[in-house]
């Protein structure tokens, strides 16, 4: 009986424990939506990753040498082309604007909106050298910075730029970022200032499917997503323009210099022979006071500025305590060597491939994952800035032993929900088939291809890709190119672009259309002609990419700490 009597206590404790796991588990789902504080400081597993002990060899001084003068070189034109885009649309344009419209500069708008000026900005460089002329950073700045605390896209027309008149670049800018903006989960903020689409061009603007009329399409989907969407109009609002702020959740508007209307005073004076005022017919007043159009009436854009920041803080997100922050910088470990090492490891060459990896990780780190299995891709655990990452990296030609072994890994790193870092640097040209052996080579070369492009594409944690040297033919869709879909992707000054690189376009006799086709090749491979085309998210200097790494891997994972993402709701109406 004593023993039965235990029994029968032992079962009642075990359901009254059900009973209790089961709310504790109801409670802890409910903690992790909630992201609260204790939740948020819960400690990673510790590591103890073998140090890369990698210092340069002298046998390597030439290589590191010929890398060095190659990066100084890209980087005089990385600085030269950053000045002309600051410049804006130049000096008349920038005076007109200040001056007769007295309005502000795009750069200091957004000083008055962040936080601080540590901003990710994105494709400074695209608009440059286009068959239609220069258009400097596209006529519009977008990148990711801290509105209290939190970090969120920005997309600011720069109305010195052809009076803010969107080009088909200028449109794909715009939808590149709200595509960031969609897979990061970042609230979006948009500063209109701008004279819709530049006519001459406009089947290149208005009619297909990711072209204009996209913005707004995805504006709704992002609303209903619970991405938030704020519009400040500090300028023109013409045409296509006056529905980005009509479709936001919320919308700011400066007297006197903001205006929203299809078609402008010229227009209706053509149309009716009426005459009317700007301000009549679409200003701030009407907006707030009669039509509804907007949610906020500035009298100055500093004001309008300060309501943004306003709304923004209304967003139900719960982020991590400063003073944790704070902590969990000072505990992060610094690379053994210098980040400038970098310039000289940036491969001028393919063939010569030097250790990148113990200058990006926490503590130069590195836990790599069968070291001794197709050598010439890199594959291994890492922390940047406290941030653990899979490492997938080019070291020669990528192999049938190294594509498998890259296919396992980028599984293995989905399997456990940690991001993907591709350092890509491919082989120029894909292998000649001279013999049955080769053939049979290149034949299980391609299954394992095709393995690692399916286990790549189908990862769902996020991807960061940076183009350290080549980017080329299939190899690069498997170490996660444009088509690929990274969460960002970046190309150093030296980077590569091109279906096979320059000089390895060969024929049986040498002839001159070779030789144009190989220049042709050199100018359009450049990292600066594939930014300005916006095939990438922008160029980086090999020195700054830890800290463009940490930026992407914060903006990554601020989405966990949104309260409520689950339900899709439609997207806000405006009355």
């Amino acid at each position: 009986m004593e023993y039965w009597r235990h029994v029968g206590c032992f079962c009642y404790l075990c359901s009254h424990q059900l009973i209790v796991l089961h709310l504790a588990e109801q409670r802890w789902q409910c903690s992790v939506r909630c992201m609260s504080s204790a939740a948020r400081r819960k400690r990673a597993l510790r590591s103890a990753f073998q140090v890369l002990e990698q210092p340069l060899q002298p046998i390597h001084q030439h290589v590191y040498e010929a890398n060095l003068r190659n990066s100084i070189a890209c980087r005089n034109k990385y600085i030269e082309l950053s000045e002309k885009v600051r410049k804006g649309g130049g000096e008349n344009a920038i005076a007109r604007h200040t001056q007769r419209n007295r309005k502000l500069m795009v750069r200091e708008r957004l000083r008055l909106l962040l936080d601080d000026e540590d901003f990710l900005e994105l494709s400074p460089f695209a608009g440059l050298g286009l068959p239609y002329g220069d258009i400097p950073s596209a006529g519009c700045l977008t990148g990711v910075g801290r509105i209290n605390g939190l970090w969120c896209m920005f997309i600011a027309n720069d109305a010195t730029v052809k009076g803010g008149t969107a080009y088909p670049i200028t449109v794909k800018k715009q939808l590149r970022a709200q595509e960031i903006a969609i897979q990061n989960r970042l609230p979006c903020v948009y500063l209109v200032d701008s004279g819709g689409a530049f006519l001459p061009l406009q089947s290149e603007i208005f009619p297909d499917k990711n072209q204009g009329g996209r913005t707004f399409y995805n504006e709704a989907i992002m609303s209903a997503m619970k991405i938030a969407q704020v519009s400040v109009v500090c300028g023109s609002c013409t045409a296509g323009g006056a529905y980005i702020p009509t479709m936001a959740e919320e919308a700011v508007m400066v007297h006197r210099i903001g205006t929203i209307f299809l078609g402008g005073p010229p227009l209706v004076k053509a149309a009716t022979g009426e005459e009317v005022t700007a301000e009549d017919l679409g200003g701030a007043r009407l907006h707030a006071e009669v039509s509804g159009c907007v949610d906020h009436f500035a009298w100055e854009e500093k004001e309008a500025y300060d309501y943004t920041r306003n709304i923004v803080s209304t967003l139900n997100f719960q982020l991590p305590e400063e003073e944790d922050e704070e902590r969990k910088r000072k505990a992060e470990e610094q690379p053994l060597y210098s980040s400038e090492e970098l310039l000289g490891l940036a491969p001028k060459s393919y063939n010569y491939s030097l250790d990148v990896i113990s200058r990006l990780t926490d503590g130069s780190r590195f836990q790599e994952f069968k070291a001794l299995y197709g050598t010439t891709l890199i594959t291994g655990f890492a922390k940047i800035h406290g941030h653990l990452v899979g490492i997938v990296a080019n070291d020669g030609e990528l192999s049938y032993p190294a594509t498998l072994k890259g296919s396992h890994f980028v599984q293995l790193c989905d399997q456990r929900d940690i991001p993907l870092l591709f350092l890509q640097n491919t082989a120029p040209t894909t292998a000649l088939t001279l013999s049955t052996t080769q053939a049979e080579m290149n034949t299980n070369h391609l299954k394992a291809q095709g393995s690692m492009m399916s286990a790549v594409a189908c990862a769902s944690v996020p991807k960061i890709t940076v183009v350290i040297g080549g980017c080329h033919g299939a190899d690069s869709f498997a170490m996660c190119g444009r088509a690929f879909d990274p969460n960002f992707l970046f190309l150093w000054p030296n980077a590569r672009v091109s279906i096979t690189a320059p000089g390895h376009v060969e024929e049986e006799k040498k002839t001159q259309e070779e030789d144009k086709l190989n220049r042709r090749l050199k100018e359009e491979s450049s990292a600066f002609f594939s930014s300005s085309r916006l095939w990438d998210d922008g160029v980086i200097l090999p020195q700054d990419t830890r800290k463009v790494l940490r930026d992407c891997l914060d903006i990554i994972k601020q989405q966990q700490y949104q309260m409520s993402t689950e339900k899709l709701q439609p997207p806000l109406l405006r009355i």
